[in-house]
């Protein structure tokens, strides 16, 4: 980011207010023009616009909004300014836009071949269909604070970018790459050919996560609230693991027990 537009001209122009919100999918749907990923939020947005591999269409935006970016907008970035009413008209009902409201390409496809480093201080974060997409944004996050080095899902069974999760995900979604697979159990198999651990969280099992992590490189995998883990991913782990909750609680939200995970891998005595 560079120049914000509303600073070539010295004067800041007039806001077009009512224009956003008579978009086609505008109306308090979050959806984006086909093939496209609207972001909102100041944390999302301004994440995707210091991507350099995200491509960006347009910008709907308070002047308030852009003042709070950190860095500067191209001269020519497309910026169509509105009211905080307007951006509402755009995105999730009762979503909180902070003033940025983007769209853009969605990131291209990541192979799991090119995240799996076999460092023992990254994890690398598999879920089995967990859907919600608040979770998987906030598991996206934990896993950025906790230096994984990717998180895997299936294709299918698995929320697409949104903003709902790029919200969620508070700028994760464009610093964690996302591999996203056709076969799950058949990913979890080259994962463990790349030398990683495969640890299945379940809290029917005696095993507690700190017993079974090795010292080398781990796969932390997580399936979905309710269900859990399925059998077949289950069978392609290469230990069942617990979080040492208190039996007063039967478990935890699943971006809980991601994080908490993640941060036993990160603590654990060097070898």
């Amino acid at each position: 980011m560079s120049n914000r537009s509303d600073r070539d001209g010295g004067k800041p122009g007039k806001a077009l207010r009512g224009r956003a919100g008579r978009m086609k999918n505008g109306r308090g749907s979050g959806r984006a023009s086909t093939g496209m990923v609207r972001l909102w939020g100041r944390h999302a947005v301004e994440a995707a616009l210091k991507n350099p591999d995200r491509q960006h269409r347009k910008l709907w935006a308070t002047r308030e909004g852009v003042e709070s970016l950190d860095g500067e907008l191209p001269s020519d970035f497309p910026v169509e300014w509105a009211q905080p009413a307007d951006l509402a008209q755009l995105v999730a009902r009762d979503a909180p836009h902070q003033g940025l409201v983007l769209e853009c390409e969605p990131l291209d496809d990541i192979f799991i071949d090119d995240v799996l480093d076999g460092d023992p201080s990254r994890p690398v974060v598999v879920l089995d269909q967990v859907t919600d997409p608040h979770n998987v944004g906030a598991i996206m996050r934990s896993a950025v604070a906790f230096n994984a080095c990717a998180i895997v899902t299936q294709d299918r069974h698995a929320p697409p970018e949104s903003g709902t999760l790029a919200k969620s995900a508070s700028g994760a979604l464009e610093i964690l790459p996302w591999v996203r697979v056709v076969n799950l159990a058949r990913a979890l198999e080259e994962i463990a050919e790349a030398g990683y651990w495969r640890i299945g969280l379940d809290g029917n099992t005696e095993t507690t996560l700190g017993n079974a992590l090795p010292a080398g490189p781990v796969a932390l995998v997580l399936g979905a609230e309710g269900d859990g883990m399925r059998h077949n991913i289950a069978q392609h782990c290469d230990a069942i693991a617990k979080l040492p909750i208190n039996e007063a609680m039967e478990s935890l939200n699943v971006s809980n027990a991601a994080a908490i995970s993640l941060y036993a891998v990160a603590t654990r005595p060097a070898s």
